[in-house]
């Protein structure tokens, strides 16, 4: 089981985010890798916005690999090099997660494994056993 909480103790999320979800029970974890605004024929596209909504993609289809969901996922961390209008950022992710809050943490980079790369996305998920 998951329940999602923001303790009147903390102050109140500054996005759509928790500040925390505790997992009880018989549960299944996935870890995935930073994931990149990459296709998967490796082309990288210059749009920052771009490669943050390639990157989300890429989350999906590793959930979907686990037959898992966005609703799974428990906590995602952003990596983010140079500019980003962030009313366009926080639409994409928001589009992404419908509903859905996970835990959140946004970090903004000097620089990535390369200079084409402006976005990598950590991201945890969990899901009940049946």
């Amino acid at each position: 089981m998951k329940i999602s909480r923001n303790p009147e103790t903390v102050h109140k999320p500054v996005a759509p985010y928790v500040h925390q979800i505790e997992v009880t029970g018989s549960n299944k974890w996935l870890t995935l890798s930073g994931q990149l605004g990459m296709e998967v024929n490796g082309t990288v596209p210059e749009s920052p916005l771009e490669q943050l909504q390639l990157a989300l993609e890429n989350i999906k289809r590793n959930l979907k690999s686990a037959n898992m969901n966005v609703e799974d996922l428990t906590k995602m961390v952003f990596y983010l090099v140079g500019d980003f209008d962030a009313e366009k950022r926080r639409k994409i992710i928001g589009d992404f997660l419908g509903e859905h809050l996970p835990c959140m943490t946004m970090i903004y980079v000097v620089a990535l494994a390369t200079p084409l790369f402006k976005v990598e996305v950590d991201a945890w998920a969990c899901k009940g056993i049946d």
